[in-house]
């Protein structure tokens, strides 16, 4: 990586590409979704490395191994609930 040309992402810019909202995408980081290979912490500032979420969406978005609702589960990472079903 050359950081001299790299850019890093904002995580309002992620939501962007990812065409989710930005409390989506903090989710997203926050329960491990999208993977530390992406995520870039500064202090409290979070950015996105955008060769390693091109890398995670060409993969077919798969942050854990079997999809992530089950193995969040797993790792004891609660998931949203709509109507009383896991979503």
């Amino acid at each position: 990586m050359n950081l001299s040309t790299q850019q890093l992402l904002t995580l309002q810019q992620t939501a962007n590409i990812l065409a989710v909202k930005y409390p989506r995408a903090a989710e997203m980081v926050r329960t491990g979704t999208l993977p530390a290979e992406c995520v870039v912490r500064l202090g409290r500032q979070i950015r996105v490395n955008p060769d390693a979420l091109e890398q995670f969406l060409q993969n077919g978005g798969r942050a854990l191994e079997g999809g992530w609702r089950r193995e969040a589960l797993a790792h004891g990472i609660r998931t949203r609930t709509i109507g009383g079903a896991a979503a």
